[in-house]
């Protein structure tokens, strides 16, 4: 049984949202300001209130900041983060959310990196909400996040150079890399989804929701009330439970005149989509003709998406759904720096066994290719020290 936290998105997700749900489970603002004065970040000031929403009483967290200051660059957020006394993993995971943000940033910007300004999002704002959602989660003791579908909202924000459509550019980008699941505003107009919420659930957070028993729930309160909508993000606190299965739908078709090319590359789409597991089974068609069966496991929430791809990248005139659910045992993928370079380990959990550990392929390769060692090697290299990390 491990600690979860599962991010019920439906209004939306913006760093301020989170810092109020984390408060409102129970962290007091005096407990995650002592986590935030390890940062060398002067020059604000962290309170919450509570508010209402629609009818739903939720925790508003804000942060006052003591005049303007110019944008930040990459580099000095880095330094900022890398210079404080918060726990390795936070220094870590915080410098990856930013160097999300700038990549996603300079891409929509026609920038590099290293030189685009962050605007609001490497203010000191965006700083505070980005370490302090990392620090109260610590805090709550938890060690794993999943979050729901986003709303993709409609209408317009005012960006730096003037107004920009929602989603904002940088959002859409963070959003799109990650291949996150979207789904309609439901009427709700504007902004739902800020870069800094995008950048930090993109990456602490996987898209679905596991089987868990709900001990507490906080409610964060977004900024603006919404007419006929509760503006709040809520955190589901509670424990995985063992041994749990998930619902999943069947999505299968069969084909009969697809080159093997084009078959592997529709399977490539489809787990580029999201799916968790996509396979072809050999059968005899009408007339005797040899055909294969397309195989697709995925969330609810996916189906539609992957029926879409099926039709449009397969010859396939239709698909058949079957309802199912899957038993998995809890996994999580650590990323860290090895001495070979960038590395990742998947860590496959199950109730009173101790963990085991794997070396992602991609990322095993991609160390061969640069390194010029065996990929066995490196698969043994990436193992031993991804074991010093469980």
């Amino acid at each position: 049984m491990s600690r979860l936290a599962y991010l019920d998105c439906f209004s939306g997700i913006s760093g301020d949202m989170l810092l109020g749900a984390i408060i409102d489970c129970g962290v007091s603002v005096e407990d995650l300001s002592g986590e935030l004065r390890k940062l060398p970040l002067n020059g604000y000031t962290l309170s919450a209130k509570k508010a209402t929403r629609a009818g739903l009483s939720a925790t508003q967290a804000l942060v006052e900041v003591a005049g303007e200051l110019a944008p930040r660059m990459l580099g000095e957020v880095l330094e900022i983060i890398d210079a404080s006394g918060l726990p390795n993993n936070d220094r870590e995971t915080g410098a990856r959310i930013f160097r999300r943000l700038a990549e996603a940033e300079a891409r929509v910007h026609g920038e590099t990196v290293e030189t685009v300004h962050l605007h609001d999002v490497g203010a000191i704002d965006a700083i505070v909400d980005v370490m302090g959602t990392l620090a109260g989660l610590r805090l709550l003791d938890v060690n794993k996040v999943f979050a729901s579908p986003l709303p993709a909202g409609t209408g317009a924000v005012n960006g730096p150079h003037g107004k920009l459509p929602v989603p904002a550019p940088a959002t859409l980008e963070l959003l799109s890399r990650a291949k996150v699941p979207l789904r309609s505003a439901d009427g709700a107009g504007g902004e739902l989804v800020t870069p800094t919420g995008a950048a930090i659930v993109t990456m602490i957070a996987s898209f679905g929701r596991p089987p868990m028993t709900i001990d507490r729930v906080g409610y964060g309160a977004g900024s603006r009330d919404i007419e006929g909508r509760p503006n709040v993000l809520r955190i589901w606190l509670g424990e995985r439970m063992a041994g749990g299965a998930r619902q999943m739908v069947l999505v299968e078709t069969n084909i009969d005149d697809m080159t093997g090319e084009m078959l592997a590359y529709a399977r490539d789409k489809l787990l580029e989509a999201g799916a968790a597991d996509v396979w072809f089974t050999p059968i005899q068609m009408k007339k005797g003709r040899p055909g294969l069966m397309l195989s697709v496991i995925c969330s609810e929430a996916q189906e539609e998406a992957v029926a879409k791809l099926l039709l449009r990248e397969t010859s396939t005139l239709g698909v058949r759904v079957k309802r199912a659910h899957r038993w998995e045992a809890e996994r999580e993928v650590i990323e860290f720096e090895s001495s070979l370079g960038p590395a990742a380990v998947k860590i496959k959990r199950l109730p009173g066994e101790p963990p085991s550990i794997g070396p992602e392929y991609e990322a095993c390769k991609k160390l061969a290719e640069a390194t010029g060692l065996p990929l066995a090697e490196v698969y043994r290299i990436v193992q031993g020290e991804g074991e010093t990390r469980l």
